[in-house]
């Protein structure tokens, strides 16, 4: 039975972080099974699940510590189970673009939520156009299938006039949350 850990690191960004993590889960016969990094201003971030024995995810939780006191990363551990992929009939890939206003997500995730959807991914970021920020949001919405995708897309298009914003939306067919991990 394999057992898996999830690490969550972040720290100034320099060259050799990723190598040096990678390098340690091997040396403690585990198998990286997913990861994500992003650079937040001047911050590195790693979030990588590993799998292995019993034993080889005790010596990496062992280990890793001096690894992060050596990388001056601050980094937290926490075991997990594999995740079973749930299937969705449909997901909603959502943009939204206009200006920077503060609460734009609050209101965008609360609605997400009232609707009780599922917020497989996100992406937010604001950039200077013409002297305004401009304000990109993308969602990827696993929708169930006690939702009806035409009205949630009214919804959806009510919202971003409520909130002064540009909205585009694709229909994507019979999802699971693997496939968003492999795109």
């Amino acid at each position: 039975m394999s057992n898996h850990l999830v690490v969550t690191s972040m720290g100034s960004d320099r060259s050799g972080i990723v190598s040096k993590f990678a390098r340690l889960a091997s040396d403690c016969d585990c198998d990286i099974v997913d990861s994500r990094m992003a650079l937040f201003g001047n911050e590195f971030t790693l979030i990588m699940m590993l799998s292995g024995s019993w034993s080889a995810i005790s010596k990496m939780e062992t280990l890793l510590p001096e690894l992060s006191v050596t990388l001056e990363m601050m980094t937290v551990m926490k075991r997990t189970s594999k995740h079973t992929a749930p299937h969705y009939p449909s997901r909603l890939e959502v943009t939204f673009n206009g200006v920077d206003q503060r609460g734009t997500m609050q209101k965008i995730t609360q609605f997400l939520a009232d609707q009780s959807l599922d917020l497989a991914a996100v992406r937010s970021y604001s950039e200077e156009q013409a002297g305004s920020p401009i304000q990109h949001v993308f969602l990827s919405i696993n929708v169930p299938e006690t939702a009806t995708v035409d009205t949630l897309e009214v919804n959806i298009n009510q919202l971003a006039h409520e909130l002064s914003l540009q909205c585009t939306i694709q229909r994507m067919q019979d999802v699971s949350t693997q496939d968003l991990i492999s795109q």
